[in-house]
């Protein structure tokens, strides 16, 4: 009788373990191709070939590029070199990156840029707050951007015990920002079985000097966050949910959810048109390519763009797929007049002209 029972625990664990699998491998789409949409007029950057994970384009046409970001479970061809942040002038007819120099008295050693955002005070001064995980912990660092001598000088570095797991930020005022955090554990292995549990402990949070706190919760993986042009609303990436959340912000910071917008692909970073106001998304097509990389069959990648978001029906486009032959790991997608611009986790970066 007592080995019944065992067996039949036994055999109940194995079917449930066996269930879980299957759940997380439909969730992370392990089963999926992307048919090919790619625009004519597209190249890859010199330059860029350890990553552009992030990328933040000014209303002048510079775009700022994180580089170089050693994440855990994920490739990285340079695992020895540090981050760097790029810049690349996109009214230029043949447009080039160049790294900028980071002031003396930053540990530029243990550089690991993640999510980036700028904010322009009234002074027209550009800052860059860059999400970075140096020894693989998580802060923020604020930088100036020196235009004339195309550096960064480091200002702040940002520390508190919610901003753990940090992937990425939206800066709303001079050290005011929302910020995700994509998983709760950061011990890799539990953060694995995180996701295979989903159990839906992550956030975004509020960060100024004067009030620290978690405005959102419930999200399997928060990722990629930005704001509309109006101000009013942001618009959050959940990355295991393969959805974009709009939330609507209130005068005291805190979020309420309006809508919830399916996309049937693992959604990163998140930028707006400034044009149009429409979302554009890098995404994932097959996340377990990405978790179990292979030079045969290597991750695709895909750029969506979301037209009116806040109406009841919004309009979804594929303004670029590829099935990893040319461009790997899509994680952000950038428009600036006509110009378009695809980053990477760990690979390289595209450039197009719509």
């Amino acid at each position: 009788m007592g080995k019944l029972v065992a067996l039949t625990l036994l055999g109940a664990g194995l079917a449930l373990i066996g269930e879980t699998l299957m759940t997380l491998r439909e969730r992370i789409n392990a089963y999926r191709e992307v048919e090919p949409v790619e625009p004519q007029n597209c190249h890859l950057i010199e330059g860029l070939e350890n990553g552009s994970e992030d990328i933040d384009i000014l209303p002048t046409g510079l775009a700022f590029i994180s580089s170089g970001l050693k994440y855990p479970g994920m490739p990285n061809f340079a695992p020895d070199e540090p981050g760097q942040i790029f810049l690349m002038d996109l009214n230029e007819q043949n447009p080039r990156v160049q790294a900028l120099n980071i002031s003396d008295g930053f540990d530029k050693a243990s550089f690991n840029p993640h999510g980036i955002s700028t904010f322009i005070d009234k002074d027209q001064i550009v800052y860059l707050y860059v999400v970075n995980h140096p020894h693989m912990e998580s802060t923020v660092e604020i930088f100036k951007f020196e235009e004339q001598q195309r550096s960064l000088v480091h200002l702040k570095t940002i520390k508190h015990e919610l901003l753990k797991s940090v992937n990425d930020i939206v800066v709303l005022g001079a050290e005011q920002f929302y910020a995700t955090r994509d998983h709760y554990f950061t011990n890799f292995f539990l953060a694995l079985l995180e996701m295979v549990m989903d159990l839906r402990w992550t956030y975004i949070l509020f960060y100024s000097p004067r009030e620290v706190k978690v405005v959102a919760k419930g999200f399997s993986s928060a990722n990629g966050i930005t704001i509309s042009p109006d101000k009013k609303y942001i618009y959050v990436a959940d990355v295991l949910d393969k959805n974009i959340h709009v939330m609507k912000k209130h005068d005291n910071w805190d979020l309420t959810q309006l809508k919830v917008i399916q996309l049937g692909t693992l959604v990163d970073n998140l930028t707006v048109d400034p044009d149009t106001g429409d979302i554009l998304a890098g995404c994932h097509p097959n996340a377990i390519k990405l978790l179990m990389y292979n030079t045969e069959d290597p991750p695709g990648s895909e750029v969506l763009r979301i037209q009116n978001a806040l109406s009841e029906k919004p309009r979804i486009s594929t303004e670029y797929a590829n099935n990893g032959s040319m461009l790997q790991g899509s994680s952000v997608a950038s428009v600036y007049q006509g110009k378009l611009l695809i980053g990477t986790v760990f690979h390289k970066a595209l450039y197009c002209v719509l």
